[in-house]
């Protein structure tokens, strides 16, 4: 027992150091932002998908791009516009005149870490094609389904203030997230910071991989392998249903959230060189994973209030379980 002890807390270890060195590597570019570095990496180990939701010029974008330069892998960008077709995004067969048959022209999706940028900005019918991609890992063309390649992760960015030209992305879609960063302006001595390092050349520039495709495919699986107690499990449905039965919500969290929350919380454990799962986990991790899930009601909505807060609340009033 003292052995397989001894091995969780190596592997646990292994998840740390990896955390660690892609903080560092992308703080080469972003300035004050460990925060939302440390929940991208934590979907990195969950093959989660994020939801980077700012204003315009705090660096969602730069986040994606630093977080596919860190990893060895295939990245693609989709740059997102009402006039964006499904088959740009998934691919299309075309007739080979050469060869006289059908030939897959793959689109960008056929990646490892694909950029979606101002998802918002793409019509339904595009959006919609994203769908079976995010929750299987496959997508299918003129009726023939392909797997994608793995690790298969979507960074989705979008801006929340301008409405004008987007189309609000449906529950179902949101709920495919695994968690949505929020990164918030610097502060006064991080924008100094800011436009000393990008005085000159760009950083990105010499930002280098620092984890390699198969690395991180095992760190995945060391981190599903973290042990997490039944009264923790407990706690997690505990939020979910809450979030149901709140007075100010419509619709609350799905099954598919609690799944998210336990896996996204086993990654959080690893990257703080645990082997275990703790409430405080759940909590860290409770309002990125479950408030974009939420649907309030409008006179909620009305009332100033915000999915973060009841969140919050639902926090506040659940009991933890002692450790």
């Amino acid at each position: 027992m003292d052995d397989m002890n001894v091995t969780e807390s190596s592997n646990a270890f292994l998840i740390k150091e990896a955390a660690d060195r892609f903080r560092a590597n992308v703080s080469r570019v972003m300035v004050g932002k460990e925060r939302a570095t440390d929940l991208v990496f934590i979907a990195l180990l969950s093959e989660g998908h994020v939801l980077v939701e700012d204003v315009p010029g705090v660096g969602k974008t730069l986040l994606a791009k630093a977080t596919a330069r860190s990893l060895e892998c295939i990245f693609k960008r989709i740059q997102c516009t009402p006039d964006l077709l499904p088959s740009d995004v998934l691919g299309i067969y075309f007739f080979n005149q050469k060869n006289s048959e059908f030939v897959l022209r793959p689109g960008p999706i056929f990646a490892n870490v694909v950029l979606v940028d101002e998802i918002n900005r793409a019509m339904p019918r595009t959006q919609s094609s994203l769908l079976e991609c995010m929750q299987e890992q496959q997508i299918t063309i003129d009726w023939e389904t392909l797997r994608l390649p793995r690790p298969f992760i979507i960074m989705a960015t979008q801006n929340p203030i301008e409405l004008e030209g987007t189309f609000p992305l449906p529950e179902a879609q949101l709920d495919r997230f695994l968690l949505k960063v929020k990164l918030g302006y610097p502060s006064k001595e991080e924008e100094a910071s800011v436009l000393v390092r990008f005085q000159q050349d760009n950083p990105m520039d010499a930002l280098h991989p620092i984890i390699k495709v198969h690395e991180l495919l095992e760190l995945q699986k060391i981190s599903r392998r973290i042990y997490i107690e039944d009264s923790v499990r407990e706690y997690i449905v505990a939020l979910v249903r809450a979030t149901r039965e709140h007075k100010d919500v419509k619709l609350g969290t799905s099954p598919r959230s609690a799944l998210a929350l336990q896996i996204s919380a086993q990654a959080l454990a690893g990257c703080q060189g645990r082997s275990y799962v703790i409430p405080d986990d759940i909590k860290t991790l409770a309002v990125p994973v479950l408030s974009h899930r939420i649907l309030m009601k409008t006179e909620a909505r009305l009332k100033g209030r915000s999915e973060e807060s009841i969140v919050e609340e639902i926090l506040s009033s659940v009991p933890v379980p002692a450790e």
